[in-house]
């Protein structure tokens, strides 16, 4: 298949599904089209030849991410539960941030000069890049990993607290109720 067509159809993808995504008011749905997103961009970095990211790309954030938000979503909340809208005054706020955060990715792209280098700055064989993912030195990822973690760890037992308190509440609420 021609790589334009190929190319077209995974932007697409990644625009529909991304747009799907915020747009739609049920949790589980959004989790859903995220993991159509992720999968549309690795099949990008195979497009690349970026064997080894588009991998990561499926199994990090396809296959693990998604699946602990959706775990999160099943555990904490109510699957058929729809998410509020968004006022006018947010939704207004959320679109000026859009378009500031697009118009400063444009100017920096066009205005960044891209030098073409004939050689890797750091070799890229499988060999090297795990021992880069496993080093804390130069060139090491093992502390940005570990402080991702430790990031994701506290966003999802805050988010469990917290769903946790407005159930607790609304059963005191509904015992109230029938007394």
């Amino acid at each position: 298949m021609d790589s334009n067509i190929l190319f077209s159809l995974f932007a697409g993808a990644i625009l529909l599904f991304a747009i799907l995504t915020v747009t739609t008011r049920k949790v589980l749905r959004a989790a859903v089209y995220l993991l159509f997103v992720l999968v549309s961009t690795a099949g990008l970095y195979f497009m690349l030849n970026y064997n080894f990211l588009a991998a990561v790309q499926l199994t990090v954030y396809a296959g693990g991410i998604v699946v602990l938000m959706i775990f999160s979503i099943l555990l904490t909340s109510h699957i058929s539960e729809k998410a509020r809208m968004a006022t006018l005054k947010e939704g207004v706020f959320s679109a000026l941030t859009v378009v500031a955060g697009a118009l400063l990715t444009i100017v920096l792209i066009i205005n960044h000069k891209f030098v073409a280098t004939t050689e890797p700055a750091i070799s890229t064989d499988v060999q090297n890049v795990g021992r880069q993912l496993i080093s804390y030195g130069e060139n090491g990822y093992a502390l940005p990993f570990e402080v991702i973690s430790v990031l994701l760890l506290a966003a999802m037992i805050g988010s469990i607290i917290v769903a946790r308190k407005e159930s607790l509440a609304s059963n005191v609420k509904s015992t109230d109720n029938q007394e």
